[in-house]
């Protein structure tokens, strides 16, 4: 049944200048940027800790491993959780969980130790935000401008790379990775007071419709109270019996392996290989991250007005010709080329996020958020083991070059995959969002 309470915002009165779903926005892409900071680190601390402990690669490889893994296989539990017990109190419990990890690394004396730190505590922190939250936020606050929303939070990500990714490099390789490792934890920390304070669960919360809903139609969706656990096994099921959902995930398991694994964690060591001093090499992934936000946010909108499914192989394409002459851009000083593969890269670094998004939300309609989490567990799988790929390719060959290539041929796969997916029918017309209308919740193929 739907909440009495959710009729309420419909006698709201309209003198707000700023709707409140901007600011819940913009406290979700607070708290996504805070948790991306150590997702970031770990690259930036993989000299610094083999120098001291002699850790080798393929062990330090098998801890990110493990955080990419529970990164992405707690996001669909986390987006139930969120419907049991609150946004706000999964994601301060998520932060803490965070900054216990980056700050309790700093007594680590053993490598099994890293798998505690940087694979478990991280790994079950960042992933009870992650992606799902801004696909949270953006489906229960937004009804106009949802796709753009979507792209800004996404962007929270790359942000966090660019803010904490160079001081991080700079403070390892002049103080200690241990002060990179406090810094990372402090900020999670200061997260946690703002997130408690701003972000609240529903429009009806705060009194109002959400952003860009008709009062005359708006019928909020029901809240649900059922076990977290149930849900997300539910949603799983239902989505499963759809082809689309495994080209989707099978795609997104594409490009973590080719962003998070490949690139985020391997491109400072293999650039330090050529001789790239490692503050240079963690500079070039911030502006990577400079131009991931604009590159997002621009999918967000091309989300709004285009076929998602186009969208995707345009950047699975583009993303595997990068990776492809990656070998051969990189040196022990920065080149134009280098610059040019940055900027591309990094425009369509998460661009894939808006529009396998909206694909989810076409298909399967209030289940979307929770199927999107489990595509999204996909994403974090691929990302696990390019990671122990990678790392595995540098200690047998001494050089990360059939790794990039690997890379460019499962993009081809990714974009072939992409232009499969079946769209929810009713959808070949797209709806411009800025009329406030939702995507409509029909079945897609085998649903």
């Amino acid at each position: 049944m739907t909440d009495p309470r959710d009729t309420l915002p419909a006698l709201a009165p309209r003198t707000r200048r700023i709707h409140p779903a901007w600011w819940v926005a913009a406290v979700a892409f607070v708290a996504l940027m805070a948790a991306a900071g150590f997702r970031a680190a770990p690259g930036a601390l993989m000299v610094p800790l083999h120098d001291e402990f002699g850790w080798s690669t393929s062990v330090m490889s098998l801890a990110v491993s493990i955080n990419l893994v529970l990164f992405g296989l707690t996001a669909p539990f986390a987006a139930a959780l969120m419907d049991r017990f609150g946004v706000r109190q999964v994601v301060a419990t998520a932060l803490t969980l965070v900054a216990l990890g980056a700050g309790g690394s700093v007594l680590m004396t053993a490598s099994w130790q890293l798998l505690i730190f940087w694979g478990l505590l991280i790994g079950l922190g960042t992933g009870s935000m992650a992606l799902v939250l801004a696909a949270t936020i953006a489906n229960r606050w937004f009804v106009a401008r949802r796709g753009l929303v979507m792209g800004i939070l996404t962007a929270g990500s790359a942000t966090g790379q660019l803010v904490f990714l160079p001081p991080v490099a700079a403070l390892a390789e002049s103080v200690g990775w241990r002060a990179a490792s406090l810094l990372v934890a402090a900020i999670a920390l200061i997260a946690v007071p703002i997130v408690w304070l701003v972000l609240r669960d529903h429009p009806s919360d705060r009194g109002v419709l959400p952003y860009g809903a008709d009062a005359a139609t708006w019928v909020a969706p029901p809240r649900h109270t059922g076990g977290a656990g149930r849900r997300a096994f539910e949603g799983l099921a239902f989505a499963a019996k759809s082809r689309s959902f495994w080209a989707l995930a099978a795609a997104f398991a594409i490009c973590g392996a080719t962003t998070n694994g490949l690139i985020g964690l391997h491109f400072i060591p293999s650039a330090h290989d050529h001789g790239m001093p490692t503050t240079v090499a963690a500079g070039l992934l911030a502006v990577v991250g400079v131009f991931d936000i604009a590159g997002t946010i621009a999918s967000g909108w091309l989300t709004d007005k285009f076929d998602p499914r186009k969208l995707l192989v345009g950047y699975y394409v583009f993303r595997g010709v990068g990776l492809l002459l990656l070998p051969w851009l990189l040196a022990d000083v920065v080149n134009p080329s280098m610059v040019l593969f940055v900027v591309i890269y990094g425009l369509d670094w998460v661009a894939t996020v808006p529009p396998t998004a909206a694909l989810c939300r076409e298909l399967y309609g209030e289940r979307g958020t929770i199927v999107f989490g489990w595509v999204f567990a996909s994403h974090q799988v691929g990302a696990a083991i390019a990671a122990i790929a990678a790392g595995v390719t540098r200690d047998v060959f001494g050089s990360y070059t059939y790794a990039w290539w690997g890379g460019a041929a499962l993009c081809a796969i990714a974009a072939v995959l992409s232009i499969t997916v079946r769209r929810a029918r009713g959808t070949a017309r797209r709806v411009p969002s800025d009329q406030g209308r939702a995507y409509p919740a029909s079945q897609g193929d085998g649903v």
